[in-house]
């Protein structure tokens, strides 16, 4: 496989880090195969990007993923999905108009301090779609209304696991309070153990940025530390 090194850019989540990706260069027709295999070695997809973290002087990003078979949700987890009950979610294969107004409507109101600001639907479009691997999307609902999106990949990590990947989710800003993002990581496991899968891929973990220390709450998981995945025993919640 050929790989590339990007140039170093300004962290997006540390303030005092300089980041370099390692970029899969290849273009072929098996991408989608490699990919899988990629995701077991720490890679992630952005758009038609596969990559992964390669920063000299920082090890922070640990890839993380869930034990789907073992999952079993915490008593604030079990509040979340009680307090939510109202809504409803479905899987499906093809995204409809909808999602832009609403990935619009979020980065505008949610994220106009980001890299993702201003949004456009060519931004978007670019973002979550891939033209070597078809995305699946959960959708929530209250009543007719949707008000979530989760974009997921369904692979095959080449080791005879059957595995999501959590890419982006995104949500309707007037339903902020019902913690949205993490009842949608519920609702991938829900779907990912009704199809049957190993594994819940939720990308980087960076313990020292308090926005992504969300994802250490679903448990058991493991990290990719040192070229291993390993359970992760200190995260109990």
């Amino acid at each position: 496989m050929k790989f590339g090194i990007t140039q170093p850019f300004d962290c997006s989540y540390l303030a005092t880090e300089q980041e370099q990706l390692l970029v899969y260069a290849e273009k072929d027709k098996h991408i989608a195969a490699r990919y899988g295999q990629l995701i077991q070695a720490g890679f992630r997809r952005s758009g038609e990007q596969v990559y992964r973290p390669h920063c000299p002087a920082c090890n922070a990003c640990q890839s993380i993923r869930v034990r789907v078979k073992d999952f079993a949700p915490s008593k604030s987890q079990r509040r979340l999905l009680k307090r939510n009950q109202e809504f409803t979610s479905r899987l499906v294969h093809s995204p409809n108009d909808d999602y832009y107004r609403l990935y619009e409507r979020y980065i505008i109101e949610r994220h106009a301090d980001g890299t993702m600001y201003p949004p456009s639907r060519q931004q978007f479009e670019s973002f979550v779609l891939c033209s070597w691997k078809d995305p699946i999307f959960i959708e929530a609902y209250k009543d007719d209304l949707l008000i979530a999106v989760a974009v997921t990949d369904d692979i095959n990590d080449g080791h005879h696991h059957q595995a999501f990947s959590a890419l982006y989710t995104f949500f309707h800003p007037e339903f902020s309070q019902f913690s949205l993002g993490s009842w949608m990581i519920l609702q991938q496991l829900q779907h990912a153990f009704r199809a049957d899968k190993d594994y819940l891929y939720l990308g980087y973990q960076i313990d020292e940025c308090n926005k992504m220390n969300y994802k250490r709450k679903f448990t058991p998981h493991e990290r990719f530390v040192h070229n291993k995945w390993q359970i992760d025993h200190k995260d109990s919640f």
